[in-house]
C-alpha cells in the first residue's frame, strides 16, 4: 500500500548512516555514499510519474543524506548526483540520469530501451561530453518500505551439510505451466510457495532450493534490441531488492513481504533457500552500457578501471565491468547486502556467481582477499551456507578446489569426470574414484571435508540431462547469435543419433544414461545437486545456452512429465537419506575396519573380484569399478557422540558399451548382497531376484547397480 504523505516542505540533516532509505515511523531518512559528487539532488515521484527534487545538504565522511518527515512507505525516489563528466579520468557524472539507490529495499518500474539511458552523446561512448536527456522516464526506482513481518514461528532447517540434497530451480520457471498452481500465482515467489510445488520438493527429497537470481536484475540493451529478456538473471541492480516482475502483489513493496512468506512457507516444510548471487558484475555493462545506478553515483569508486586506461573497465566476468570489492564502500555493499538477506529475509545460505572475481586483490585470485576475510569473521555471513562458483574467465581464474575452509565449491571437476565417463571416453578410473568419494584430491589438505564438494553434472548452464544424451550439436540459434554462444564442448553424447528419435532402441539408452548420471550423482560423497526438471525428463531442444529465453523453452513443463524417471530420481534421494554410509562427512581412509575380519571402510574392486591393483589405476581403457563402503567404518558420531553404524554398500559403475562379467566378493566382504537400485530398471526397482550370492555375474552394459550387503547373523 502506497502511504506516501505529500511533499516535505523541508530536509533536515538527518544521519550518514545507515545508508539507503529507512522510514522511522514519522520520516524517512536517506544516506547515499559518493566519494567525488559536488552535489547530490533526492527525486520524489508521485504515483503520476511527477517528480519533485530536494538537495542533500548534508554529508559526513563522503555519505550524503536528510530526513524528510512525512514521506514513508510506498514513496518511489532516485538520485540524480552531479558532478565532473570526463571518462578519461574514470569520472561519469551526469545529473540528467536518474540513479537507483544501491541500497534501495524495494524496486519499481521497468527499464525501457531509449537513447537516454545512456550517460555519453547517442553513438560516441569515447565523448567527453555528457548526455542531457532526461533518462527519467525509462528507468527503474526505489521504494521505502516498512520492513515487518509476521515470522513468529519460523525455524530455519539448518541441514547438516552432509544431509543437504539441492534443487536448483528458476522461480518463474518452476510454476509458469504448473496446472495446480491458480494462474494470477504462476512464475512468482507465492506459485514457489504454492502447495503444489512445495509437495514436489518434500516428495522428491531435497532439502535445499538454490533459486537462481532473485536480486532486482534488468535486462542488458543487446537483448532488448533483439526482443528478448535476460531470463537467468545474471545482471544485477539492486543487491538489497527481491526481483520486483517475480511479485503477485505489486511493486510497491509488497515483493518484499511475498518473498518472506515464500522462505517461511519453504522452512516449514524442512527445505532451505539459497540464493545464487552475483556481486562481481553489475547491470551497467562496459564503458558503452546504461548509466543506471553505481556508474552515475561513483563510477571509478565502484568499479574496477583500466590499469592506465580509466575510460575502460576490468572484465573479469565477461559482462562488461567488475565490481571492486578491494574498496571499503563496495566490500562494506556485499557484507551489508549478505547480512540483510539473512537477517531481515531470513535466507539459509548463498552461491557466489564467478566467485574467483570477488578474490581478486590486484590481478592473481588471492585466497587470503579482504573479501574472505571479512566473511569469515562476521558473525552472521559466517554462520550460513557459502557456496563459490570457483572460477572467471580472467587468466588464473579457475580456481576448483582453492577456496579456503568455511566454503563449498561448485565440483566442476566433478562435472567432466562423470559428463566423460558416460559419454564412454577412455579416461580410466583413478578420476572417477576420486569424484565418488568427495574429492580428497581437492578438499582434504586444508582441513575442508568431502560435503566441500557440492557435486553436479547438469546446471542451469548447459544442456539439461536429457539434452545431454539427445544432441552433441548445440542448438542456440533462437539466442540471435547465429549459435556463436554456449560451450562447444559439452561432454555429452547423443547415443547415435542427433536429436529427438522414435527409435525405442535409442530412446531407451537415452533413458538409461540419464539415470546412469542420476545414480552416480545421489550415490557419491559430498552434496549433490539437481537441477529442477531433470527429474521430470525436460528438455530445452539442445538449446545449451538459454539466459534469454523467457519462454516454455525454459519453463517446467508439468504436463509431459516422466513418470519412471520421477521414481527414479526420488527413490535415490530417499536411499541416499536413509544411509549415513552414502553421505558420510569424513573422508575415507582405507583402513581395516576393527572386528570386521579384515574388510575397509572403502575398497575398490575390478570385475576379477580382486581389489584395484596399480597397473589397474592408470588402465584408461577399464571402464568398470566396484566401490565398497562398510557401514560399520563410518568417521562420524552422533550428536551424544555414539558411533554411526550402517549397512555397508557394493556399488558398481560400469560405463562400458558391452555386458561385463563381475566377481561380487565373499567374506569377509559379504555373505550376499541385495539389489537395492540398478539403472537397468526404468524406476531402479529390482525386477530379478533381490537377493544375490557372492560369485560371478552378468552385468549389463552401461549399468550402475547399488547392493546393500548382507551378513549372516
Amino acid at each position: 500500500m502506497d502511504r506516501a504523505a505529500g511533499r516535505p516542505s523541508e530536509v533536515w540533516p538527518g544521519s550518514p548512516a545507515p545508508l539507503g532509505a529507512h522510514w522511522d515511523g514519522t520520516g524517512t531518512n536517506v544516506a547515499l555514499w559518493s566519494a567525488g559528487a559536488t552535489a547530490v539532488d533526492l527525486c520524489l515521484f508521485d504515483p503520476d510519474g511527477t517528480e519533485h527534487r530536494q538537495r542533500l545538504q548534508e554529508t559526513t565522511h563522503q555519505v550524503w543524506h536528510g530526513r524528510l518527515p512525512g514521506v514513508g512507505p510506498g514513496q518511489r525516489y532516485g538520485y540524480r548526483v552531479h558532478g565532473g563528466y570526463d571518462p578519461a579520468s574514470g569520472a561519469r557524472y551526469n545529473p540528467a540520469k536518474l540513479l537507483l539507490d544501491p541500497y534501495a529495499r524495494a524496486v519499481d518500474g521497468d527499464l525501457t530501451l531509449d537513447p537516454a539511458l545512456f550517460g555519453y552523446a547517442t553513438g560516441h561512448p569515447d565523448s567527453a561530453t555528457a548526455d542531457p536527456a532526461d533518462s527519467a522516464p525509462f528507468v527503474p526506482r526505489g521504494v521505502v518500505i516498512h520492513d515487518s513481518f509476521p515470522w513468529a514461528g519460523d525455524a530455519p532447517p539448518r541441514t547438516a551439510w552432509s544431509d543437504t540434497v539441492i534443487y536448483e530451480v528458476h522461480v518463474k520457471g518452476a510454476t509458469m505451466r504448473h496446472p495446480d498452481v491458480p494462474p494470477a500465482l504462476r512464475g512468482t515467489y507465492a506459485g514457489l510457495a504454492h502447495p503444489a510445488f512445495v509437495e514436489h520438493l518434500v516428495s522428491l527429497g531435497v532439502t535445499a532450493v538454490e533459486l537462481l537470481p532473485v536480486h532486482h536484475f534488468v535486462s542488458e540493451p543487446h537483448l532488448l534490441r533483439r526482443g528478448l529478456t535476460n531470463y537467468w538473471g545474471y545482471n544485477t541492480l539492486g543487491y538489497f531488492a527481491p526481483h520486483a516482475a517475480y511479485s503477485s502483489a505489486g511493486a510497491g513493496g509488497a515483493q518484499v513481504t511475498e518473498f518472506k512468506a515464500m522462505v517461511k512457507a519453504m522452512h516449514a516444510a524442512g527445505i532451505e533457500v539459497i540464493l545464487d548471487v552475483v556481486y562481481n558484475h553489475t547491470a551497467e555493462g562496459d564503458h558503452t552500457g546504461p548509466t543506471l545506478s553505481f556508474k552515475g553515483i561513483d563510477n571509478g569508486g565502484y568499479y574496477r578501471l583500466g590499469a592506465g586506461q580509466p575510460d575502460r573497465y576490468t572484465d573479469y566476468t565477461g559482462c562488461g565491468n567488475t565490481l571492486d570489492v578491494r574498496r571499503p564502500q563496495v566490500l562494506a555493499l556485499l557484507m551489508d547486502s549478505l547480512r540483510y538477506w539473512v537477517t531481515e529475509m531470513h535466507v539459509d545460505g548463498f552461491r557466489f556467481d564467478l566467485a574467483s572475481a570477488l578474490a581478486r586483490s590486484f590481478h592473481d585470485v588471492d585466497r587470503l582477499s579482504a573479501f574472505f576475510d571479512v566473511v569469515h569473521q562476521d558473525p552472521v555471513v559466517s554462520q550460513v551456507k557459502l557456496i563459490a562458483e570457483p572460477w572467471d574467465i580472467g587468466e588464473g581464474g579457475y580456481q576448483v578446489g582453492n577456496f579456503p575452509p568455511l566454503w563449498t565449491e561448485w565440483n566442476g571437476k566433478y562435472r567432466d569426470t562423470v559428463r566423460d565417463v558416460w559419454s564412454g571416453q577412455h579416461v580410466g578410473v583413478r578420476d572417477l574414484a576420486y569424484r565418488l568419494t568427495g574429492s580428497s584430491d581437492l578438499y582434504r589438505s586444508d582441513g575442508r571435508r568431502p560435503f566441500a564438494s557440492v557435486n553436479f553434472v547438469t546446471a542451469h548452464d548447459g544442456f539439461t540431462l536429457r539434452d545431454l544424451y539427445t544432441y552433441e550439436t548445440k542448438r542456440n540459434e533462437a539466442n540471435g547469435e547465429d549459435n556463436r554462444d554456449g560451450e562447444g564442448h559439452n561432454r555429452g553424447w547423443n547415443c547415435g543419433v542427433e536429436g529427438p528419435s522414435d527409435d525405442p532402441a535409442v530412446m531407451e539408452l537415452r533413458a538409461k544414461q540419464v539415470r546412469n548420471v542420476l545414480a552416480t550423482l545421489l550415490l557419491s560423497t559430498g552434496v549433490p545437486m539437481l537441477t529442477a526438471g531433470d527429474e521430470l525428463g525436460r528438455t530445452q531442444e539442445g538449446n545449451n545456452n538459454a539466459y534469454c529465453q523467457d519462454s516454455e523453452l525454459s519453463w517446467l513443463d508439468w504436463g509431459a512429465i516422466d513418470a519412471d524417471l520421477w521414481t527414479f530420481t526420488s527413490r535415490l534421494v530417499a536411499l541416499r537419506r536413509s544411509s549415513p554410509a552414502l553421505r558420510q562427512e569424513a573422508f575415507f581412509d582405507g583402513h581395516e575396519v576393527p572386528g570386521s575380519g579384515g574388510t575397509r571402510d572403502l575398497a575398490w574392486f575390478a570385475p576379477s573380484g580382486g581389489q584395484l591393483t596399480t597397473e589397474d589405476w592408470y588402465d584408461t581403457g577399464l571402464q568398470t569399478i566396484g566401490m565398497y563402503l562398510d557401514g560399520r567404518g563410518i568417521r562420524h558420531r552422533d550428536e551424544r557422540g555414539r558411533p554411526v553404524v550402517d549397512d555397508s554398500w557394493l556399488v558398481w559403475v560400469h560405463a562400458g558399451p558391452e555386458d561385463v562379467e563381475v566377481h561380487l566378493p565373499g567374506a569377509p566382504w559379504a555373505d550376499g548382497y541385495e539389489f537395492a537400485v540398478s539403472t537397468e530398471w526404468p524406476t531402479g526397482a529390482p525386477a530379478r531376484p533381490a537377493v544375490v550370492a557372492p560369485g560371478p555375474i552378468t552385468m549389463p552394459a552401461r549399468t550402475v547397480w547399488a547392493l546393500r550387503v548382507l551378513r549372516r547373523p
